[in-house]
């Protein structure tokens, strides 16, 4: 069935998107052609680039390059040829999104593929960015399917500085999600953060004065409420705002609780995995050429697992408290394997 003509306009910035970018523009007859062969749609070239310069002056990133060449009759004209269509990712920087996606533990296999196969159409060369992906995504994983509409929902509750209440869930052995508790919870919103594959929403219980962390993945039944949220110069943690770098510098792990100073001594081969954990806050001295003393402002919760998991290669040396409770959890950890 052959198309309106009125449609060209439209299939030849579909073109463009689909076959042209930097490193393979198009010439006039191979968009010729392709209108031909793919849309049933006979067109001379002269319309073509009618149509193309229409598509420019309607503000479409478009690059073509003019050559000079000689007619038979000795005259020399201005030819416009090698059209593409400037693309705004790169598709190293499509690749790195789409790897983003599949490192992330929280978004639902489904949601998952769909918008991986969203962000391979923004490429001229779809299948070569999508397909090795595709396989790759797990269908076991445990998921909220509400998750993208709890983000919509949490979004326009911090612009608009508004409570949220909703069903905080954790999970059963028949691997599906229940309520912690009856009751719904109510809290102020104020920043969403991914760390360690997961989402996060930083917040304020209401009855108390300090940040709380809760797993987006795990919220449901989310609504906004009629009332204002607390202000931050009311809860003490982000009394002077939230500094959102050095807060997930200091929460690793995203527990709640207050953030100290730690010292510790460490292999000097961790160093690479130090800074990625604490950032470039983090302060080194060196002790000989094996040992550093490390130190960090960090919660104090997220210390205690951070250094069980690196406790062959990692000595906490203060605050004391820490010392005395990582000894115990290894004591612990040590009777159960006795």
């Amino acid at each position: 069935m052959k198309q309106s003509k009125k449609l060209i306009i439209m299939n030849i910035l579909k073109i463009l998107k689909e076959h042209s970018d930097v490193e393979h523009p198009l010439t006039q007859k191979e968009i010729q052609n392709i209108l031909e062969f793919e849309y049933d749609m006979k067109v001379d070239r002269k319309a073509i680039k009618r149509n193309l310069m229409n598509l420019i002056d309607f503000g479409y990133d478009i690059n073509y390059t003019e050559k000079t060449r000689q007619k038979k009759n000795g005259d020399h004209e201005i030819v416009y040829t090698d059209w593409y269509l400037e693309r705004e990712f790169e598709d190293s920087e499509l690749r790195y999104i789409i790897d983003g996606l599949l490192f992330s533990k929280h978004i639902p296999t489904s949601q998952c593929k769909q918008l991986i196969d969203k962000i391979s159409r923004l490429s001229s060369n779809e299948d070569k960015i999508k397909i090795k992906h595709m396989n790759n995504l797990p269908e076991n994983t445990i998921q909220n399917k509400e998750l993208f509409y709890t983000i919509e929902v949490l979004d326009e509750a911090i612009e608009k500085q508004r409570q949220v209440q909703f069903t905080y869930n954790v999970y059963g052995i028949d691997k599906k999600m229940h309520p912690k508790r009856e009751e719904k919870y109510i809290v102020n919103p104020y920043q969403m953060a991914a760390t360690n594959g997961r989402y996060y929403l930083i917040c304020n219980y209401d009855k108390y004065d300090n940040i709380s962390h809760y797993r987006i993945d795990r919220i449901t039944d989310i609504e906004i409420l009629p009332t204002s949220c607390k202000p931050k110069e009311e809860v003490k943690d982000i009394k002077y705002g939230l500094d959102l770098p050095k807060h997930m510098a200091e929460h690793i792990y995203m527990f709640a609780g207050k953030s100290v100073r730690v010292v510790f001594e460490a292999k000097a081969y961790l160093v690479t995995e130090i800074l990625d954990w604490f950032g470039k806050e983090t302060e080194f001295e060196r002790i000989d050429e094996d040992t550093l003393r490390v130190s960090v402002y960090v919660n104090l919760n997220a210390m205690k697992y951070w250094a069980l998991q690196y406790v062959r290669h990692v000595k906490v040396l203060s605050p004391k408290e820490l010392v005395e409770t990582i000894k115990e959890e290894i004591e612990i950890g040590a009777k159960n394997y006795e």
